[in-house]
């Protein structure tokens, strides 16, 4: 069988992808890949370190906005999506799949759009709690729409074509247990850990916010905190917090943290933004947090993400310049003060989580291939 993927932008959009395509490698070892994503984007690096072939096409979104210059952006993105409709049919007629699956990314419509066109099975995965542009305009085409979340079954016009499926989360995160992160970590199993991070390149006003709540926990906090400050601005919050005195103790300031699926795994309460893979790790592991949803994603999607977690006991929600770093500590310190309450958020978190995302995912994508070549 061949199967095509299509993703791009983000690896919240690229992982998804290449785990269903890895788990279907495991079922049939015989079945051929190709991935289709955006032209310098990450995906046309992730996806060949993986091992699987990638071809290109060139796409830019649309800017809701009528100025004069995204005026002239948008007419160019409309050249480019026909450019893309072509070159995605091309790639289509060469490499002959039984199914096309897309993961999230302006790159999904072009090829998902042709695909369906040409009486090929379609799936569009989305992980944000409501639609984005690419999945709305291609609902109406494809076979199947997985969603992350419960919830977002209600944003669609036809229920019979959603299915409630998960995200899936990274392979690494898998198999690793709170006590066993901790001590390959070297972290105290008893003391009680907070994790902050905001993006591999961080936040600027986050940063400001978490050195505020560093000089609030001193050097008599009875709780770790791990904290990335993002690549960007490491050298900056570390010198301002050396001239603060700063040094050690409860508290570790990276630039970057690589070890993230057990370093999350460690930690009782994460401060982060509210991204859809953060969402899908987060209820996976069944993690209390404060989300802080960053307020320069199109449509508000953190914030929606965010909502629905919200409302369903698993998360604080803080929004970016309604709060300060003493209202971020207190919330967090409070969390930590009520083990029952934090028991009743890791709960729910789980509650929403689906472990086995990855599966269910390839068994919709492998019984869509199956249908299409008995038709």
């Amino acid at each position: 069988m061949r199967f095509l993927f299509t993703c791009g932008g983000t690896a919240g959009h690229i992982n998804p992808a290449l785990g269903v395509a890895g788990r279907i490698g495991q079922l049939l070892p015989d079945a051929e890949f190709l991935f289709v994503g955006a032209k310098d984007h990450m995906e046309m690096e992730l996806v060949p370190r993986e091992g699987y072939p990638i071809r290109e096409v060139t796409i830019s979104g649309f800017q809701r906005s009528i100025k004069p210059q995204m005026i002239l952006q948008n007419v160019r993105a409309v050249g480019r999506l026909f450019s893309a409709c072509r070159l995605a049919k091309k790639y289509i007629e060469d490499f002959r799949p039984d199914v096309a699956v897309g993961t999230g990314g302006y790159v999904c419509y072009p090829v998902l759009r042709m695909a369906a066109k040409m009486g090929i099975p379609t799936a569009v995965h989305e992980s944000n709690a409501v639609p984005g542009l690419t999945t709305k305009l291609l609902e109406g085409s494809v076979d199947r729409i997985l969603v992350g979340l419960e919830d977002s079954r209600s944003c669609y016009k036809d229920p019979s074509k959603v299915e409630v499926t998960g995200t899936p989360v990274r392979v690494d995160f898998q198999g690793l247990d709170k006590a066993k992160a901790r001590r390959e970590l070297g972290l105290d199993e008893n003391q009680p850990v907070v994790l902050a991070v905001f993006g591999s390149l961080g936040a600027d006003y986050m940063n400001h916010a978490m050195e505020g709540f560093i000089r609030r926990m001193g050097s008599g906090a009875d709780f770790r905190l791990i904290y990335a400050t993002g690549k960007r601005y490491y050298e900056d919050v570390r010198r301002r917090l050396e001239a603060d005195g700063v040094r050690g103790g409860n508290i570790d300031v990276r630039e970057y943290i690589y070890d993230m699926p057990k370093v999350m795994t460690a930690a009782d309460v994460i401060i982060c933004r509210s991204g859809a893979s953060t969402i899908s790790e987060l209820t996976y592991l069944g993690k209390p947090a404060v989300m802080v949803p960053s307020p320069n994603v199109v449509n508000h999607h953190q914030e929606k993400n965010a909502r629905v977690l919200e409302r369903a006991g698993a998360v604080k929600m803080l929004l970016e310049g309604q709060f300060d770093a003493d209202a971020l500590y207190d919330t967090v310190s409070g969390m930590l003060s009520d083990s029952a309450a934090l028991e009743r958020m890791r709960q729910a978190s789980l509650g929403l989580g689906i472990s086995d995302a990855t599966d269910r995912i390839a068994s919709i994508v492998l019984g869509l291939a199956q249908k299409g070549k008995s038709e």
